[in-house]
């Protein structure tokens, strides 16, 4: 599931078509995508209309098109955004496409079809887009409001807590590793045990591995550096690039973590 960097990555891939103008669109009729959206009102609102900015929060994307149209897009598990042109080869699993003026066209490809696109038409944002949650690397997101959210969820482990978008929005099972191993807590950790020197250290690692993701992946998908968690987390017998020793793998909340049991002990996170 593409997590917060990886989304807006793929915002980026379709901007070749800012500026231009929709003279054409496909939504495949058959394709789960586009459940619940009315395909005769978004051609209508869509053609003629000017692709204006993009935005990307927590897992989705929004575009802003000229007339107060907006297309919501949700990547689910395998979806990608593309743009190409008349040369671009296409696919069987090209669900959703804008042919742009100049011959640029911008595709959202999907062969498991859990993603979505999602449509609005009016003043102001779509409600859909105003209900996502302050973004973690806002001046919203305080040292506060996880100190509370932590607390309500008392009994409920570290890691888990760390996937619900309603308070950690993009936040998904590799950045929530990543997050807890840079700081040092266990996933299993419950959120109640969370003193205060540790809930400040669990905020400010949020962060910081947002930016750098953002800075990395989200750019133009460089690798992340060997001093990531990231890049050793799936290997069989992979060991901590801080420690040396080897890494652990289980399930934690539903979920596959990896943790390095030298690093994130169990009673850390009392502090």
């Amino acid at each position: 599931m593409p997590e917060l960097a990886e989304v807006e990555y793929f915002r980026r891939r379709w901007d070749p078509g800012l500026g231009r103008k929709v003279s054409a669109v496909r939504l495949n009729p058959k394709a789960r995508i586009g459940r619940g959206v009315p395909a005769a009102a978004l051609t209508k609102a869509l053609v003629g209309a000017k692709f204006v900015e993009s935005f990307a929060a927590a897992k989705q994307m929004a575009f802003r098109f000229s007339g107060g149209t907006w297309l919501g897009v949700h990547l689910g598990m395998t979806g990608r955004l593309e743009a190409g042109d008349a040369e671009r080869e296409p696919t069987p699993y090209d669900h959703f496409k804008l042919r742009m003026t100049g011959g640029k066209e911008l595709v959202f490809v999907d062969p498991r079809q859990f993603g979505r696109v999602q449509f609005w038409q009016g003043d102001g944002v779509p409600p859909w887009w105003a209900k996502i949650p302050p973004a973690i690397l806002s001046p919203e997101f305080t040292v506060g409001v996880v100190e509370v959210f932590l607390r309500r969820r008392a009994r409920t482990a570290i890691k888990p807590v760390l996937l619900m978008q309603e308070r950690f929005p993009g936040i998904g099972n590799w950045m929530a590793d990543e997050v807890l191993w840079r700081a040092g807590f266990h996933p299993q950790a419950k959120a109640g045990a969370f003193g205060p020197k540790s809930v400040r250290k669990l905020h400010a690692t949020l962060r910081e591995v947002c930016a750098e993701a953002m800075a990395v992946i989200g750019k133009d998908w460089s690798d992340p550096p060997d001093t990531w968690l990231f890049n050793h987390r799936w290997r069989d017998g992979g060991r901590c690039p801080r420690s040396k020793q080897p890494l652990v793998r289980a399930d934690v909340g539903g979920r596959t973590t990896c943790w390095s049991p030298a690093r994130q002990a169990l009673g850390a996170e009392r502090r």
